[in-house]
Order: C-alpha cells, then sequence, then structure tokens
C-alpha cells in the first residue's frame, strides 16, 4: 500500500466511533429563551409591519378576531391541520416537496401575520390605543414572549395564533 493510500485510509478512519457520545448543543433553558425572544421580536417586527403599512387591514381583522373569536380559532386550528396533511403527502411524493417549500414559506408568514394581529389585539385591549400602537404593540409582544417562556404557555401561544391565522386565512378562503 503507498504512502498516499495509507493518508487516505487514516483519515478516512478517524472521527467519533460508533460507541462515541454526542454532546448537545444547549441547555433547554438557553433554547426556550431564545425561542421566547424570537416570539417577541417577531410579534413586534411583523406587528410594527402591519400598522404602519396596513392599519386598516389589522383594524379590520382585529375587529374580526374579537368579534369572533371561537369561529376564527376553529377556522385556524382546522387550517392548520389541513396545511399540515397537504405538505405531508406534498413531501412524500418527493416531486411535491418542490411545492411544499413556498407553501410552507408562505403559510409561516401568513401565521405570524396572524398571531400578530391576534397578540396586538389582545394588546390592545388591555392597555387601549389611546397615545398610538406602540403600547398595544410592545405589550402583546411581551405575552408572547412570556407565553412562550414559560414552555406550557406554548399551548395557549399555539390557540392564540391559529385564531390569528383562521381571521387571516377567511379573507383568502372564504
Amino acid at each position: 500500500m503507498s504512502a498516499t493510500s495509507q493518508a487516505i485510509a487514516a483519515a478516512l478512519q478517524m472521527g467519533p466511533g460508533p460507541g462515541q457520545p454526542v454532546e448537545s448543543v444547549g441547555s433547554p433553558l438557553l433554547n426556550l429563551a431564545g425561542s421566547a425572544v424570537g416570539a417577541f421580536v417577531t410579534t413586534l417586527v411583523v406587528g410594527a409591519i402591519l400598522v404602519a403599512v396596513v392599519p386598516d387591514y389589522t383594524e379590520r381583522k382585529m375587529a374580526t378576531l374579537l368579534d369572533e373569536p371561537v369561529g376564527s380559532f376553529i377556522y385556524g386550528f382546522v387550517s392548520l391541520i389541513f396545511f399540515a396533511l397537504v405538505v405531508l403527502v406534498l413531501v412524500i411524493t418527493i416531486i411535491g416537496i418542490f411545492v411544499a417549500i413556498p407553501l410552507v414559506l408562505v403559510l409561516y408568514i401568513v401565521w405570524a401575520v396572524g398571531a400578530s394581529i391576534a397578540f396586538l389585539a389582545i394588546g390592545e385591549r388591555l392597555v387601549g390605543r389611546d397615545d398610538g400602537w406602540t403600547k398595544p404593540l410592545l405589550v402583546g409582544a411581551g405575552i408572547n414572549g412570556a407565553l412562550t417562556l414559560t414552555g406550557i404557555g406554548g399551548i395557549l401561544t399555539l390557540a392564540i395564533g391559529a385564531a390569528g391565522f383562521g381571521a387571516v386565512l377567511r379573507d383568502f378562503l372564504d
């Protein structure tokens, strides 16, 4: 065996073997804090864009959400399950992956818009909007971040997001 062949063979044999433990990347508390910060920032940024660019639409969707919270939740939750199944079927077909990826991106954007509107509506109910959008936006984003930080609050965050998702989807699907 030549020296080059031996070097290649040695390089291929290096690295962790089957019994080597894999270290975790971060602690669960750090991951939870990162998720909470992400939820806060996403709600804050998307909400700020909504109130700056399309304030009438935002107010209309907030009114829909506050007038029909249960209907919006059911619509959003059922739509979420339906779209999850559609994406799953598309991914299973392999060729459908090219459709599934853009669909997931669009759904994520619609989810972020809906959740931001829902948390903005909660913030407005709690602190009002006499001084402008800043206070309700910060309160809504803070609630989203705080619920995400608790871990178990993720279930409530999912329900609130589903209600906002349903309120936004009603325009497109009805």
